[in-house]
């Protein structure tokens, strides 16, 4: 296992709930050994004007589940935090209903610096594919 913090789902949806994910409705659903599942609705929150997903809501995904990726692997939460520094996102269908899912997983994580990738999909279709970078920086 990865995680250096041991938490809930419950507290992690709890502590992003006044944040753009709960604005969004994402939620987490699932924490692996070595990555996080997250839910979000393709509702009017998520959509853009022509009625698909939008692509910053897929990007709000990719960070979101990257920096609860990054906090669970801090060593001292009390001492640093993570923040986005660079996020892709490659949008490869669209989705007008349902739900999404997205899943985090490590590409590298440094003392400084973390790699996370993140997959959106709906069912089996791979909708989207992104990429974010954090620094681990001191409060």
């Amino acid at each position: 296992m990865i995680w250096k913090q041991d938490q809930s789902l419950e507290f992690m949806n709890r502590f992003q709930k006044n944040s753009l994910a709960g604005h969004l409705g994402i939620d987490l659903v699932e924490i692996g050994a070595d990555f996080l599942v997250a839910t979000m609705p393709v509702d009017q929150r998520t959509k853009q004007p022509l009625g698909l997903l939008h692509g910053g809501a897929s990007a709000a995904l990719i960070e979101s589940l990257g920096g609860m990726a990054g906090w669970l692997c801090l060593n001292d939460p009390n001492s640093s935090s993570v923040v986005g520094i660079e996020i892709n996102a490659n949008h490869l269908r669209s989705a007008k209903k349902g739900m999404v899912i997205g899943i985090v997983r490590p590409v590298k994580v440094g003392r400084r610096m973390q790699v996370w990738t993140v997959d959106i999909k709906q069912g089996e279709k791979l909708l989207c594919t992104g990429r974010l970078t954090n620094m681990v920086v001191r409060k």
